[in-house]
């Protein structure tokens, strides 16, 4: 499928179903974290970027099987979902056509928007980002458009919970020298407080960033600043990975799929696909080139082959 991808292991959300809404980088942003590449498109014009009706095919394609093994539709895109002006129309169409919840996983930054915040509302899980609540830090790491402003991106974040009947995770993502600072965690720490999210969710810099210099934090850092904001935290990165069970298989292709998303690691792949083992089919791919290897501190990434 084009849009469909998955389903893959997700420690947040269970055996998740994904549903990539746009056909490249665009995006507000141009994080200096991003696992996926340099945003191609640096807007904040919301349009239908791809057809709605072809995304809604597949998931019709999908459904027509009775009881699809997953536990949840997660709305994302290789940019900012929330730009697809489909996306209102798709999560209506998943509520009316299944019982499964719906998460959407974006920036938060048109979330000021009332178009935006009423598309959401039928959605069952939204998990919007905020790694800095300082303009300086703001903007050296996200890299916005000149359309985005912080202020709007919070007081949006604050209307959204108030409005919203769902559950509001919000994510923060620390990088080592840039927004782990005691001025840097206080803001977040009010701004958080003036969001009132469902939670927060702590992450660090997991995979290959676009830049070299978006180091990530250790456990013990997070776990301290986990303490010191307000409400639910937790700590999403998977220092320790999980033991699998009823483990399955796997094709190229359903690897192929996952890796066009962001670059893994043999574990990673082997935990979101819930496989027993994989490295004999990686090395295949290497050698008939479809894949490439990459090493980020100290562990090796497969991508796909350009």
């Amino acid at each position: 499928m084009k849009y469909l991808f998955g389903p893959v292991n997700s420690r947040r959300l269970g055996l998740s179903q994904g549903i990539d809404l746009l056909p490249a980088k665009i995006c507000d942003f141009n994080c200096i974290y991003c696992e996926i590449g340099s945003t191609t498109n640096l807007t904040c014009e919301r349009q239908e970027y791809t057809p709605s009706s072809e995304i809604i095919a597949e998931i019709n394609l999908l459904l027509a099987d009775q009881h699809p093994p997953i536990d949840i539709f997660t709305i994302t895109a290789s940019g900012e979902p929330t730009l697809h002006t489909g996306l209102g129309r798709i999560i209506a169409h998943l509520k009316q056509k299944t019982a499964k919840p719906v998460a959407v996983l974006t920036n938060g930054s048109l979330l000021y928007r009332q178009e935006v915040r009423r598309e959401l509302q039928e959605a069952d899980i939204v998990i919007p980002s905020l790694d800095a609540a300082l303009e300086k830090s703001f903007r050296k790491i996200n890299r916005p458009a000149e359309c985005v402003s912080l202020a709007d991106i919070i007081s949006g974040m604050k209307l959204f919970c108030k409005e919203f009947n769902g559950q509001v995770w919000l994510e923060i993502l620390l990088l080592k020298g840039i927004n782990d600072s005691p001025e840097e965690i206080a803001a977040l720490r009010k701004a958080v407080a003036d969001i009132q999210p469902n939670k927060i969710q702590l992450n660090t810099v997991a995979r290959p960033p676009l830049e070299s210099y978006a180091a990530p934090l250790k456990e013990n850092e997070l776990k301290e600043i986990s303490r010191q904001l307000p409400g639910s935290v937790e700590i999403i990165v998977d220092f320790a990975k999980r033991k699998r069970k009823n483990c399955g298989n796997a094709t190229e292709a359903d690897i192929l799929a996952m890796l066009r998303r962001r670059p893994c690691t043999e574990s990673d792949i082997r935990e979101a696909l819930n496989l027993a083992r994989v490295q004999p089919l990686l090395d295949r791919m290497i050698t008939e080139n479809v894949l490439t290897r990459t090493m980020h501190s100290g562990k090796t990434f497969y991508e796909p082959k350009l």
